[in-house]
């Protein structure tokens, strides 16, 4: 990646640059930031090349002064994205089927999320290395997240892909294709099984590079979702299904022992009675009141949020928060968004 200054260079140097400044030094705090909603694409947008990378450009220059005064590890979802890559997987199917008159298996998605984290990984990438001093080091890495093959999340999907769909289109597609479909808003969308993250396999090298003062892209779309090969002892193999990734991203920032974990979103934090005329934004809050209300947050948007905040402050004292990424700067203070702390509320 075009910011990453390996460990076989020396000092002050990049290769064929020659030498630059050190890694300017940054506040101890560790972020984890999980980037979601409008920040990648907006409801209703075309999932273009450049309609996706303008939707980055904004929110590079919003995390800019975070990235500049504090470790930081972004995460990203990849739902739009790995659904449009299917889409054309299926297309290019029926092109191959028409022409030859065989069948072909589709490419798992496995290596769709793997193909996407790199996609978005390169956008977020650039877009925040051009506005970052050069000597500013940025990685992305391709994240392998185990979980497990008996997860009972197989036999129920539930996490959103692709675009989307009108009644008519989703029954169409059903019958021709098989996939499975659940309502989100006022369209379908399609749902594939989201398995639970059990481990980062590559906490090790992202510990390595935050160390080294890099800012970090990683876990995107929840991970590249793998499983141990039966009877192979460390073989691993990949599996279809999608890892919703704010729980992926709360698992990171565990590890890491991130002082905090943001999930920014295309709403001002965690409402209760969303979209009704009594809507109330949850504002300062703990674990425990929020999953007294966890009826009220879905399956496929905001309760994954909400569960991987409480489970990360509960796990480890520190403050998780859910909000717009144009408040990012006010989250961190703690002055905007639902903010989740420990224990009794101040």
């Amino acid at each position: 990646m075009s910011n990453y200054q390996t460990g076989s260079l020396e000092q002050g140097t990049t290769a064929g640059s020659g030498p630059v400044s050190p890694v300017p030094s940054r506040d101890v705090k560790r972020f984890v930031v999980a980037l979601g909603g409008n920040a990648l694409l907006q409801r209703g947008q075309l999932m273009t090349a450049q309609i996706q990378r303008q939707n980055i450009r904004k929110a590079a220059e919003l995390l800019e002064p975070l990235a500049m005064s504090h470790q930081l590890v972004l995460s990203h979802g990849n739902g739009p994205q790995v659904g449009l890559l299917s889409l054309q997987q299926a297309a290019y199917q029926h092109v191959l089927h028409e022409t030859t008159h065989e069948s072909f298996e589709s490419y798992p998605f496995d290596l769709l999320g793997a193909e996407t984290e790199g996609m978005i990984g390169y956008l977020i990438e650039q877009e925040l290395g051009n506005l970052l001093p050069d000597e500013v080091p940025i990685a992305t890495i391709l994240t392998m997240v185990e979980v497990d093959p008996r997860d009972p999340a197989f036999l129920e999907p539930a996490k959103f892909i692709g675009p989307l769909y009108e009644e008519n289109d989703a029954k169409r597609i059903i019958v021709s294709k098989g996939w499975f479909f659940k309502k989100d808003g006022e369209k379908l969308r399609r749902v594939v099984p989201s398995p639970k993250p059990l481990r980062i396999r590559e906490i090790r090298p992202i510990t390595w590079l935050l160390e080294r003062g890099s800012i970090v892209i990683c876990a995107g779309g929840g991970g590249i979702p793998v499983i141990p090969e039966p009877g192979t002892g460390r073989r691993y193999a990949g599996v279809e299904g999608v890892i919703d990734k704010d729980l992926a991203s709360g698992l990171l920032a565990r590890d890491l022992g991130a002082d905090m974990f943001i999930m920014v979103t295309d709403t001002a934090g965690v409402y209760l009675n969303y979209k009704k005329p009594d809507s109330v934004l949850i504002g300062r809050t703990t674990p425990a009141e929020l999953r007294l209300n966890m009826a009220q947050f879905p399956a496929g948007s905001m309760g994954p949020k909400v569960e991987a905040a409480c489970t990360f402050v509960e796990e480890t004292g520190k403050i998780a928060a859910i909000g717009a990424i144009s408040d990012i700067g006010k989250i961190c203070a703690g002055e905007a968004g639902t903010i989740i702390v420990p224990g009794i509320k101040e």
